[in-house]
């Protein structure tokens, strides 16, 4: 007695019969199957035998691995993606579709688009369900999700954060460019989304706790060579450059080195 079962190899398609053969899975395995126009993976929906299964049945190969399911997973993926671009554009669509994923039970497929307004993709939904006869779903996204989608290598020479690690985008602003002492040309401080670089909002808070401990530029404060005005700070090295009001001498000196008020009215008060 022939060994038939009925598999599906898309979640939407119609049923087939194939003569599984010696091989032996179950409801919701997957197998590979010889469809004469190649081998394809399909999941088991029943093993219940019909009464008239045809005369020439699809033949099951072996049981499917997770390379085979990986490797359908990207097929369908690729195929949904090219789908999207062809049928977007025969309905005059102003998007950009970006990247398609296959949820982890293979159920629904999200396709991720861009567009510089509101698009009305219903229509296009229906049709790219009814060609892969799948369930889909459209999201659009913004810049930074486009890169994080896309991937790439980032200034640093390294694989873009959003794709490596980042699970959310935290507010990147100006100000902390200009807490850094960064150049505020757009071209080096914006990724290759557009938008202002991630990473400028990792070391920010320890910036501004340094910046509240350097002395103002232009303010006179103690040294022990005597009273001087500042000329600039470097955070890096949490260093001051002063120049000593009695003879004008530029001098660099180490924060801690810095005589602060408090410890001057303490010395007062010990020689008193």
């Amino acid at each position: 007695m022939a060994n038939i079962i009925g598999v599906k190899f898309r979640p939407r398609g119609k049923l087939v019969y194939c003569d599984a053969g010696e091989t032996s899975p179950q409801v919701n395995d997957y197998v590979l199957v010889d469809t004469g126009r190649g081998l394809d993976v399909a999941k088991v929906v029943t093993l219940e035998t019909p009464s008239q299964p045809g005369e020439q049945l699809m033949t099951v190969v072996r049981q499917a691995g997770a390379e085979d399911l990986e490797e359908a997973r990207q097929n369908l993926e690729k195929e949904a993606l090219n789908k999207c671009n062809e049928m977007a554009a025969q309905l005059g669509l102003k998007m950009k579709p970006l990247a398609a994923r296959c949820d982890s039970q293979d159920e629904q497929l999200t396709i991720f688009f861009r567009a510089q307004e509101r698009v009305d993709f219903r229509d296009l939904v229906r049709k790219l369900s009814h060609a892969l006869e799948t369930r889909v779903q459209l999201r659009q996204v913004g810049a930074r999700d486009e890169a994080k989608l896309l991937g790439n290598v980032g200034r640093c020479g390294y694989p873009l954060c959003c794709q490596n690690f980042l699970t959310n985008f935290t507010s990147v602003s100006i100000k902390m460019a200009k807490e850094q002492s960064l150049a505020l040309n757009p071209m080096k401080i914006s990724g290759l989304c557009g938008r202002l670089l991630c990473c400028l909002a990792y070391e920010s808070k320890d910036y501004a706790a340094m910046r509240k401990k350097m002395p103002q530029p232009k303010k006179e404060i103690s040294t022990p060579w005597g009273n001087a005005r500042v000329i600039s700070t470097n955070l890096f090295k949490e260093t001051v450059t002063v120049q000593l009001l009695d003879n004008e001498v530029i001098r660099e000196i180490a924060l801690h080195e810095l005589v602060h008020p408090e410890e001057e009215s303490s010395k007062e008060a010990d020689q008193t």
